[in-house]
């Protein structure tokens, strides 16, 4: 990194894990995690630099590969109790350090979120850089009726009344914190140490692809997932191809995939 970027992405990929050895550069559809987070985030117009921070060699082959820079992280950064914004600091420090100078926006990325857009990545950068909020993360809406358990082992509702059963249509949608993108203003950040502060926005992400990887299981369904957007960008093709052989104007299209790990869209259209 040559110069002073406006918006940087950080990607923190340590090389240990407990629930996935190697999480990090495990595949979903021929490409590893952290290949997917950095691929996601130089898709998108408005990010000038990608940085993977981590303490494997391998991790920082695969980064340098994907077309990132690397920043190793200390071992004390590293270990399961370190938290991610410990990373994110560092990354910065680092920076400074070496006088490349700090972002106007930081953009943290979890690479363990295999399908992040990169013009979700953009949306929520332009309500940042122009100053409508401070923080936009990624969530998924949902509709779900949450129950805890009490000390007393007995089903309590959390965000409904149980003794109504509204329907889906009559009720408003919550939403899912996906962990897949955070997209900040960085002097905030470091003023505050928190992906969280000042004025807060989030942007509804498809569910469909809100998959964060913890174990094998999530794994297999990205892998579905992957497989099953795969297939409907194979149809579309074919009928665009059908289309322009049958003498029809073919509508028109980019030279490139503009959101290489996004999920099947949603069924309203939204991303």
């Amino acid at each position: 990194m040559h110069s002073s970027p406006t918006v940087l992405a950080v990607v923190p990929a340590r090389a240990g894990s407990k629930g996935i050895p190697g999480k990090n550069l495990r595949t979903v559809a021929g490409r590893s995690l952290v290949r997917r987070a950095v691929e996601s985030a130089r898709s998108a117009a408005l990010i000038d630099a990608v940085v993977v921070t981590t303490d494997g060699d391998a991790i920082a082959a695969e980064a340098r590969a994907a077309g990132a820079d690397v920043v190793r992280r200390p071992a004390d950064l590293a270990g399961d109790e370190a938290s991610s914004e410990s990373a994110l600091l560092h990354v910065l420090d680092e920076l400074e350090a070496a006088g490349t100078g700090l972002p106007e926006v930081l953009v943290f990325l979890q690479a363990t979120s295999p399908f992040i857009d990169p013009d979700d990545l953009d949306t929520a950068i332009r309500r940042v850089s122009e100053g409508h909020a401070d923080v936009v993360f990624a969530a998924a809406p949902s509709h779900a009726f949450l129950w805890r358990v009490a000390a007393d082992g007995s089903a309590v509702a959390v965000n409904h009344d149980a003794a109504t059963r509204p329907r889906r249509q009559d009720r408003a949608a919550e939403y899912r914190e996906t962990g897949a993108s955070y997209v900040m203003r960085t002097d905030g950040f470091r003023q505050h140490r928190h992906r969280f502060h000042g004025r807060v926005e989030l942007i509804a992400v498809d569910p469909a692809g809100a998959i964060d990887i913890d174990d094998e299981t999530d794994l297999i369904v990205a892998e579905a997932t992957a497989d099953v957007t795969a297939e409907a960008r194979s149809e579309v093709a074919a009928d665009i191809t059908a289309d322009a052989t049958a003498g029809a104007v073919a509508p028109q299209t980019q030279d490139h995939d503009p959101s290489p790990t996004r999920a099947a869209p949603a069924l309203n259209g939204a991303p």
